[in-house]
Formats: C-alpha cells, structure tokens, sequence
C-alpha cells in the first residue's frame, strides 16, 4: 500500500474515508479474533453480552470459578477501553502524530504474544488469562475506533450494525406515496450509511472465516499475520513522531 494511503489510516486529521478504510481494517481483525479465538479457547470475546449474561447464568447456578472467569473477562474489556482512551489523549495533548497509532501498537504486540505464547497457556491451564487477554484487546480495538469516527464506527459490536442496518433498510422499503404529512416528513434511507455498515458487517464475517479456518488449520500462529496487519496500520505515524523527535534533536 502507498505511505499515503496507510498514514491517513491512523493520521490524527480526520475524514470521514480514512474512518471507514480503518473500520473495515479492523472489523476485519474483530472478526477474525473473535472467531479464531474460540477455536482456541472456546469462547468469543468480542462482544460482552454474553459474557454479562454467562456472569448472571453463572451467579444463579453458584458456579464461583465460572463467575469469577466471566468477571475477569468484562474487566479486561473495560481495561482495554481505557486503556486506548488513556493513550490517546496521552498523544493528542502531546501533539504526536501516533496518537491513534499507538494503542494499535500494543494489539498488535499483544496478537503476537497471543500467536506465540497462546498454545502455552492453554496447556498450562492459563485459560482464563488467555480469554481475558483476548478480550482486553477486543475493547482495545473498539475503543480506538470509537474514538478516531466519534461514535459513528464500531468493529466488534455487531449487534449494533445488524440493528442499524435493519433501521436503514426499513427507512428504504418505507412507501411515501400517500398519507397526510409533509414533504418534510418523508422518509428517507441513508444510502451511504447504509453501504458503510454492511461493509463492516461484511469485512467482520470475512475476518471471522479467515480467522476460523486459519485456526482450525495452523492453530494460534494464525494470530501472526493478524499482528502484521494491525501493525501495518499504525506504522507510518510511528516512523513521523520518530522523524520529529530526531529533527528536534539534532537542532
């Protein structure tokens, strides 16, 4: 990919086709995390609906190993979330260029760590960490996103894009012909809004093939190129700061 291309992804100016270049990027990650990941763990770690509702399943059925699983688990997300927050606005208030970048750093080292060291855990019963280390790094990643497209972009939450979807679709078959209200009141779909979601719904569902055929083939070293990829996309900026600082000193 040209050095332009991959530094507006992560580039702290904003516009609204490098927020959706870098959602479908990272649907795509989701998608393949989320699904390879329960290959290797039997669990998914994207979304925390289930895992809230597995905490309240748990509770009921006394299942204190479980439970406290599950609550490691939605604190790891909320971690992550935060943890993507804190850097940020680390990066922001220092005016680097990296400030997107750099939570997308540590997922990809954190991928890598999983890739590599993943098979380890497991047999050494540090499954629970395991989950837990997935799931820190799901709210890592839907944090950023959040953040770079405020709100308007989310790559794990699919949920939300299947609910959305549907509202936009019902807007287009809506029939205007007719009826007492005014021109104002006529019921428009937003077709570009519409493209984008099912293009991050599609990019989650390819990520989740890939990433489940490649775990079920190779195992967890499918997490490698996953990290690359998520690497790719942050470098550049990384490489700007790196060049600025150098600049500053050399003076």
């Amino acid at each position: 990919m040209p050095m332009h291309y991959l530094r507006a992804l992560t580039s702290p100016h904003r516009t609204d086709i490098s927020n959706r270049r870098l959602g479908r990027a990272l649907a795509f990650v989701a998608g393949a995390v989320n699904a390879g990941g329960f290959f290797a763990v039997g669990q998914y770690t994207s979304h925390m609906s289930g895992i809230v509702s597995a905490l309240a399943d748990n509770a009921a059925l006394g299942d204190l190993g479980l439970l406290l699983a599950g609550a490691a688990s939605l604190f790891a997300f909320f971690l992550g979330a935060a943890t993507s927050a804190i850097l940020i606005n680390w990066g922001r208030r220092r005016g680097a260029h990296s400030r997107y970048a750099l939570p997308l750093t540590l997922e990809s080292a954190l991928l890598l760590v999983f890739g590599l060291m993943g098979s380890r855990l497991a047999e050494h019963g540090h499954l629970p960490a395991t989950v837990a280390l997935l799931c820190f790094v799901m709210g890592l990643q839907n944090a950023i996103v959040t953040k770079v497209s405020r709100a308007e972009i989310r790559t794990t939450h699919v949920t939300g894009l299947v609910t959305d979807i549907g509202i936009e679709l019902g807007k287009l078959l809506y029939w205007n012909a007719g009826g007492a209200g005014t021109a104002g009141d006529k019921v428009v779909a937003d077709r570009d809004r519409l493209s984008l979601l099912c293009s991050l719904l599609g990019a989650f569902l390819l990520g989740g093939l890939a990433g489940a055929f490649g775990f079920k083939y190779v195992g967890f070293i499918a997490t490698v190129p996953l990290a690359l990829m998520v690497l790719s996309l942050a470098i550049i900026p990384l490489f700007d700061d790196f060049h600025t600082a150098r600049g500053r000193v050399s003076r």
